[in-house]
């Protein structure tokens, strides 16, 4: 009578592979690198100008080079991976990947480094995608609570405390530091993948099918889309001619692509995982996540730059208490992610997201550390109770044969989705910078008593110094205009940024929650 009672206990799951965890704790490693250098280079460009001499037009290709190369790649991983295996392809990222470091730092002119810097984006690129698609196939759904806020945490850490470190480096060292750092992990990472990676075997008969062309129109494609989102807001947008020609081919190389997508017999990017809807649902909030990462990681520095007059040593410190926030909140939400319903999560993460950016609303020019601490452990610990779930719901269904190109595709929309949001930032910043200029600018006028009052107490407090006290009152007037200007321009963007994360937050109910997630472990 006891063996129908027999029959009904679940089988045991194996215990977890340590050489596999060791492995893939190595993996993450690499992939942390891959991120952080994506923002370790953003609180130093102008001391790599001057270490370069190069001009202000050419310094910001040092982080949009890496950028546009690593876009190309994080797609093209996935079929690499099938081809090469995951073993060889995360050891020829990672060793590409250090070898470019080393050939930055050593770089005498802009010329030099824009070129490293685009191979170490190409080739580092392949990393993050490949630690991903190991995560979901490598290990049971059970061990999903240990593995998901681990990539989750580097995946949203690496690029927030990126300025943090690199101000350090340089203000200790030298700029040379912000890619000799990774020298001795590189090669750690390398050697270790290769001895220690035996995850799946390589399939080099899917070269007799590469598709060259869709490589060369999906490169058109995304670099000249990130190049345009990139120089943009900068240059009017389709006003200058190189973001007009970058657009055309965009425009041109994307609808080539997507048609070789869908009529080549192996693409070289298949896009029939958006056919999944929980994985599509993913992407989406994946991407307007992106927004949130890189979008207030841009956002802060650049109001404690322009209106605070910090150091990029100063706003990295400001900066990492985002990163504290994430350290604490990764194990809670890994715990909850095995128990609590996925949209639940998300819903609070993104209402996180909300209310700190609407406190911020209230920016004002005197705001320090203290009054954006909550709004930046808000951020911390949003983001990882948005990418926790997110992660799940995208990529914890899928077969593990569609894996790899999955994850490579669902990457690729979190950097998009920076990119968007920071040329969308950036456009929205400037144009209501202007608007409230020229309205504060009809009201500050000469029959104004109010002004005339303040104009003439700041001239009598510049008389006391000596000098042309008019004058002097008059630019400290202009200036104060302009940073009222920009500060109304700041509350703006951030309520912009409110209703959108609000917006995510109420279309969480549409997903479907996930079923059991497909074979893993294979």
């Amino acid at each position: 009578m006891a063996a129908p009672a027999a029959r009904s206990a679940p089988a045991a799951e194996p215990p977890l592979d340590r050489r596999r965890m060791l492995a893939f704790l190595c993996m993450v490693f690499g992939m942390f690198m891959a991120i952080l250098d994506i923002q370790i280079v953003s609180a130093s460009l102008s001391e790599i100008q001057a270490g370069l001499s190069a001009s202000a037009d050419e310094i910001p290709w040092v982080q949009t080079s890496y950028l546009i190369a690593e876009v190309i790649m994080i797609p093209l991983s996935g079929f690499l991976s099938r081809v090469i295996s995951t073993r060889w392809m995360f050891t020829i990222a990672a060793g590409g990947f250090t070898l470019m470091s080393l050939m930055c730092a050593t770089s005498t002119s802009i010329d030099e480094m824009i070129v490293w810097r685009a191979l170490q984006g190409f080739i580092g690129g392949g990393m993050i995608p490949t630690v991903f698609a190991s995560a979901f196939t490598i290990f049971p759904p059970s061990k999903r609570p240990i593995v998901s806020p681990m990539i989750g945490l580097v995946a949203t850490l690496a690029p927030t405390i990126g300025p943090t470190v690199g101000g350090y480096l340089t203000d200790l060292f030298s700029w040379h530091w912000l890619f000799l750092v990774n020298i001795v992990p590189g090669i750690f990472v390398t050697v270790s993948t290769y001895l220690l990676v035996d995850f799946d075997k390589p399939n080099l008969d899917l070269f007799k099918h590469f598709d060259w062309f869709g490589l060369a129109f999906m490169a058109g494609f995304l670099g000249c889309l990130e190049y345009v989102l990139e120089e943009g807001p900068n240059h009017d947008w389709l006003a200058d001619e190189a973001v007009f020609a970058c657009a055309i081919v965009c425009a041109v190389s994307g609808v080539a692509f997507f048609w070789r997508a869908f009529t080549e017999r192996e693409p070289i990017v298949d896009l029939r995982a958006f056919g999944d809807r929980n994985f599509a649902a993913g992407c989406i909030f994946s991407f307007v996540m992106g927004i949130g990462l890189y979008g207030l990681t841009y956002l802060y520095p650049v109001y404690l730059g322009r209106v605070r007059g910090y150091s990029a040593l100063q706003i990295g410190e400001t900066m990492f208490i985002s990163g504290l926030a994430m350290f604490a909140t990764a194990p809670i939400a890994g715990r909850f992610s095995g128990r609590a319903d996925p949209r639940v999560l998300m819903a609070i993460g993104f209402s996180g997201f909300a209310a700190g950016t609407w406190i911020v609303t209230g920016l004002t020019k005197d705001w320090d550390f203290w009054e954006l601490l909550l709004p930046q452990v808000l951020r911390g610990c949003s983001l990882m109770l948005c990418m926790i779930p997110i992660n799940n719901i995208a990529l914890g269904t899928l077969p593990p044969a569609r894996m790899k190109n999955a994850s490579g595709l669902y990457n690729l929309t979190r950097n998009l989705g920076g990119a968007v949001g920071l040329a969308l930032i950036n456009t929205l910043l400037n144009d209501r910078w202007d608007l409230h200029l020229a309205r504060l600018h009809e009201r500050f006028t000469w029959t104004n008593t109010a002004v005339l009052e303040r104009l003439d107490t700041m001239r009598r407090q510049f008389e006391a110094l000596g000098g042309d006290a008019g004058a002097q009152a008059l630019k400290a007037m202009s200036n104060t205009v302009r940073v009222q200007g920009l500060l109304m321009g700041f509350s703006d963007v951030f309520l912009v940024l409110t209703g959108l994360f609000l917006a995510m937050a109420c279309a969480t109910p549409l997903i479907r929650r996930p079923r059991a997630a497909a074979g893993a472990g294979h």
